[in-house]
């Protein structure tokens, strides 16, 4: 039998197409959202434009560290060394890139290019990415267990009846069985190549420290960001109650497959801040600081350093 080298391209535009239309509804229904509590944003805006220009500006020397701290934990998570001014630059571009396409696709096509121009193979390139994914993943989780004790009551899990939580765990152990029946045997190599990409880079201490401190201070420094917005518009909120908002609010928005968490991160941040008692004026002036310095200042000179790696061929 002839295998059908077109099959895989072809799944791979569906997917694309089949996210691309998820993220049009749910930017459709933050566009819906923003019209309906049209006033509130507007007064939040307004509220930004006469905030401490010094807690401004701390946030956005914080907002320029995360792309150091990105290019850090990229470099712990590959053996070889990287040249650091360009790979600063590629997670500067990986960031637009990021806010462009759908769920990290972006993001994820920039760093594998740029890993690839660096001599490393498709597959270890796609190894260092899921490296990076997974401990970035770790860091805030440990993070979100080491603040909630210092903010009790923050976080509230939601009452589930015993018949709901029967058939989460039904359709969970279901799931799990078709996974390891038909997935798991096409994807144990990959996980295999991840879990001795791991073994290597942690038996170098110095990529494992950059590693495990670049996802550190990449959480942290956006946790400052917010922090620093909100200061500067005036909310009494202790660093690591906002800390605490923003890393669950960012979990709850990576499950969303929008381009840069255009929608889904804003509700939910808005979300946190009111239901921890923050005005909606104050939470939306908030929001809109924490994105004008992360996304939209930024966005349009990622793309030309972008444009710019391509055409030198750095990418």
């Amino acid at each position: 039998m002839v295998p059908n080298v077109n099959a895989t391209p072809v799944l791979g535009r569906r997917g694309l197409y089949w996210q691309s239309a998820a993220c049009l509804v749910l930017l459709a229904g933050a566009g819906w959202l923003v019209r309906r509590h049209w006033p509130v944003v507007t007064h939040g805006a307004v509220r930004l434009a006469g905030a401490d220009q010094g807690w401004l500006l701390v946030a956005a020397v914080a907002a320029a560290g995360t792309w150091a701290s990105s290019a850090l934990a990229q470099q712990g998570a590959v053996t070889r060394r990287l040249p650091g001014g360009r790979l600063v630059a590629a997670q500067f571009a990986a960031s637009a890139a990021n806010h462009v396409l759908p769920a990290g696709l972006g993001a994820g096509a920039v760093n594998l290019r740029f890993l690839m121009r660096c001599g490393i193979t498709v597959g270890r390139g796609a190894s260092a990415l899921a490296v990076k994914a997974a401990s970035g993943a770790v860091v805030r989780l440990v993070l979100i267990a080491a603040l909630a004790p210092a903010c009790p009551g923050l976080l509230r899990i939601p009452h589930v009846s015993g018949a709901a939580l029967l058939a989460v765990t039904a359709v969970a152990v279901l799931g799990m069985a078709l996974l390891r029946a038909r997935v798991w045997p096409r994807c144990r190599g990959a996980v295999a190549a991840v879990a001795a990409d791991i073994r290597a880079l942690h038996a170098r201490p110095v990529r494992a420290a950059a590693l495990w401190g670049g996802s550190l201070a990449f959480a942290g420094l956006h946790a400052l960001v917010l922090f620093a917005v909100t200061r500067a518009v005036g909310l009494p909120l202790s660093p690591p109650r906002v800390a605490l908002l923003y890393l669950a609010a960012s979990g709850a928005a990576a499950l969303l497959p929008t381009p840069g968490g255009f929608g889904s991160l804003d509700a939910a941040l808005a979300l946190a801040l009111t239901a921890s008692g923050t005005p909606a004026a104050a939470a939306a002036s908030a929001v809109l600081g924490y994105r004008l310095l992360t996304v939209w200042l930024p966005l349009l000179p990622g793309l030309l350093v972008l444009g710019l790696l391509v055409r030198r061929r750095a990418l």
